[in-house]
């Protein structure tokens, strides 16, 4: 995975083990804060929330945005979450990259 320095257009690179969970959130040209120790550059911090695009989850049940249901929904970059049931493919919502819980649809 490439991630390049807004200010100094440096390339840096890191194998998807480093990533770890945060894979599950990163899409192209979302921007991250660069991590390091010393000037060695070990990981990344995500913002704390990111929009991503449902592509896979049960159909939504209209009508229903307050019976506190849930479904899983799969998302762009592979995650499944639990997301409530009024939730179709195509909706793009809101995740908090800390928790990894649906906050809103957008």
């Amino acid at each position: 995975y490439h991630f390049y320095d807004k200010e100094s257009y440096e390339e840096i690179t890191f194998e998807k083990e480093i990533l770890g969970d945060a894979l599950y959130y990163l899409k192209e040209n979302l921007e991250v804060n660069l991590l390091y120790i010393e000037e060695t550059p070990i990981g990344i911090e995500l913002p704390n929330f990111v929009e991503l695009k449902v592509i896979e989850t049960e159909p939504g049940i209209r009508g229903d945005t307050v019976s506190g249901g849930s479904k899983p929904a799969k998302l762009e970059t592979g995650k499944i979450i639990q997301v409530p049931l009024f939730i179709n493919v195509g909706d793009t919502i809101k995740i908090d990259t800390r928790t990894g819980e649906y906050i809103e649809r957008v």
